[in-house]
């Protein structure tokens, strides 16, 4: 059920509306990680007013996350980050149903957690989990929205939308693990998972309430230090 006074501001919107305010209502939407790019992407989400939110995170909240994994408090530290995050939902609009699973996704049980759910959100920062997500979305016909921080760059991708290309047409192979430094390994801007979280959102409502132009098939690039983006675009392989 809508919250007219709630999400009036959508509502306004002649592209939205009651009935696209609706169908937000109705979604069921899991994000894989609640870290940096799963914060604002969960924080969003939530405000936006999403049906049913799933949250996957098999991690606890650390001290040196909180430079940038906004939904997580000091008093967090030591939870595990898929609880916190289903504390923050639940305190922001208790009408959304939410979801925590504290178990590593992995071939075993991907299957089972994604099916039933109208989107996918990447909040991972793990190539390997990446292809495990495009696999089982391509196997049940799910779209998934990427993400991806380093350093000052971002980037941003829709896969498996309507036909469109997937994961693995940009990205045959993985590189080497070796010259993907993680975020404690090569640092990161604060603010950039925010703002590629927010982009990755702003794709979700976009496909959820089916308005604008998806980024399906093209490749947003952000670099925080020039203030600039570009879109690549790529096709099925």
């Amino acid at each position: 059920m809508v919250d007219l006074e709630r999400h009036s501001r959508h509502i306004l919107l002649p592209q939205v509306g009651a009935e696209g305010q609706a169908k937000i209502a109705k979604s069921r939407v899991l994000c894989v990680g609640a870290g940096g790019l799963g914060s604002p992407v969960i924080q969003y989400l939530a405000a936006a007013g999403i049906g049913h939110l799933t949250i996957v995170d098999d991690d606890v909240v650390d001290i040196t996350n909180l430079q940038r994994q906004i939904i997580h408090r000091t008093s967090d530290i030591g939870a595990p980050k898929a609880e916190s995050a289903k504390r923050y939902v639940t305190d922001l609009d208790p009408n959304i149903s939410v979801k925590s699973i504290t178990s590593r996704l992995d071939d075993s049980n991907a299957n089972e957690m994604f099916s039933g759910h109208d989107l996918i959100i990447d909040g991972t920062d793990n190539i390997s989990t990446r292809y495990l997500i495009d696999d089982t979305c391509v196997k049940l016909g799910i779209p998934w929205i990427y993400g991806s921080v380093y350093r000052f760059e971002g980037q941003v991708s829709l896969f498996n939308y309507q036909g469109g290309p997937r994961y693995r047409d940009l990205f045959p192979e993985a590189p080497p693990d070796h010259l993907i430094p993680s975020c404690s390994e090569a640092g990161v801007l604060g603010v950039l998972p925010g703002i590629i979280g927010c982009l990755q959102v702003n794709e979700a409502v976009k496909i959820l309430v089916n308005i604008g132009e998806p980024l399906s098939g093209k490749l947003l690039i952000y670099d925080a230090l020039e203030s600039t983006q570009k879109i690549l675009k790529f096709t099925n392989s």
